[in-house]
């Protein structure tokens, strides 16, 4: 359902173009954005297709557990696979980015080329043409990274090509791809530049970046960001060894205790009567992707056997719980949200905030963004996929 909502309110075809896909930012949207022009001078936010393109490479996964067949397609029979979909998506971004998938920016870029890596998996055990592409994608991209890792301020990876600023949100994404195309020891390299310029060992947690003053010291911009913990557990679990998973449950920890807030809701306490937490979320914008993105990569520490029974057992009970959360608050779209087209009547709206319901972040009338929607469908997709991994045990 949480697929069927984001694809039926905000997925289009990219100028009419048959064979396209991508998202509106916003629903309903504008009427100004309808057509050539409008699509155009809308914003243009290439990192949240690209975690579309994730999400959607989730509901490609299930398809194929379920045999890949027209009846087990996420939106009914009669329509794309979710990894056609994806592919589409894949073209629209590339048409809509001016026919390169290249940006100014080093982590946009390594969200997609994550999520074309996973989507060459699905396709090629799916069968499915279009591998081509996905590896010229990456290829593209490969050269970006490598361009982007410096040995400037000690390592890392640059935010942007401002090159004034290197952060976790681009170096652990960078690390995960290069951990995942066989570049391990380059990933672990990058992996070693945020353990020790970027950590916070009184946190357990990852800051945000470093960049260097006039005076040439290095400032540590001490932020603390759900999703920057995401990517960077993703690396640890990858490279594996007994100090990146000492590392990782070390992390797991630190979420647990910092990232949390109490549920307001009605089923705020549990079975055994103590108060349910969830993962904090950071609203709107492009915050609104941040703890979808740390549900993802918590799902894989829930699933690791390598990991201590306590810290699989805390990172599941996070992603249930905020996933349950997300879908115990969600309200259905309505006559109050203005004109309906074919099809997004009653689909579910998600909160912004998984510890508060729709009817509170989002009332009727409210203009919803893309942003908060895919991660509530990427936190119900991670604890999926927990569930999938107890029932095959």
């Amino acid at each position: 359902m949480a697929a069927r909502s984001v694809t039926a309110l905000f997925g289009k075809k990219l100028f009419f173009l048959p064979g396209t896909h991508l998202a509106e930012v916003k629903w309903p949207a504008p009427a100004w954005r309808h057509g050539l022009k409008g699509t155009l001078l809308q914003p243009w936010h290439y990192w949240w297709q690209a975690h579309y393109v994730d999400c959607l490479v989730d509901a490609g996964r299930r398809e194929l557990g379920k045999g890949a067949t027209p009846a087990s397609r996420f939106d009914g029979p009669g329509k794309p696979s979710a990894g056609r979909l994806s592919s589409r998506l894949v073209l629209g971004m590339w048409l809509r980015n001016a026919f390169t998938f290249v940006n100014n920016y080093y982590d946009d870029m390594a969200w997609l080329a994550l999520a074309a890596l996973r989507l060459d998996k699905l396709a090629e055990e799916a069968c499915k043409p279009g591998r081509r592409r996905n590896a010229r994608v990456r290829e593209s991209l490969t050269r970006q990274f490598d361009a982007a890792c410096t040995a400037d301020m000690g390592g890392g990876a640059f935010w942007s090509k401002k090159r004034d600023f290197k952060n976790t949100p681009a170096t652990a994404p960078i690390a995960l791809f290069y951990a995942r195309t066989g570049r391990v020891e380059k990933a672990q390299t990058l992996l070693d530049w945020l353990d020790a310029t970027l950590f916070d060992p009184d946190q357990g947690l990852y800051l945000d970046g470093a960049r260097l003053s006039p005076e040439g010291n290095v400032i540590i911009d001490r932020a603390v960001y759900t999703y920057n913990q995401g990517p960077v557990l993703g690396v640890l679990l990858e490279l594996g060894g007994d100090r990146n998973l000492t590392r990782a449950a070390e992390l797991v920890a630190g979420v647990d205790r910092l990232l949390t807030v109490p549920l307001r809701a009605p089923a705020a306490v549990s079975a055994a009567g103590a108060p349910r937490k969830v993962l904090r979320c950071e609203g709107t914008g492009d915050g609104g992707l941040f703890t979808g993105i740390l549900c993802r990569y918590l799902a894989l520490a829930a699933a690791d056997p390598r990991l201590p029974e306590r810290t699989r057992a805390a990172a599941a009970r996070l992603v249930l719980d905020t996933a349950g959360a997300f879908w115990e608050g969600k309200r259905p779209a309505g006559p109050g949200d203005g004109p309906l087209h074919r099809g997004q009547a009653g689909r579910p709206i998600f909160s912004m905030h998984a510890a508060e319901p729709a009817a509170v972040t989002y009332p009727p009338g409210t203009v919803v963004e893309l942003s908060t929607q895919l991660q509530a469908w990427m936190a119900i997709e991670a604890a999926a996929s927990i569930s999938m991994a107890e029932q095959s045990l």
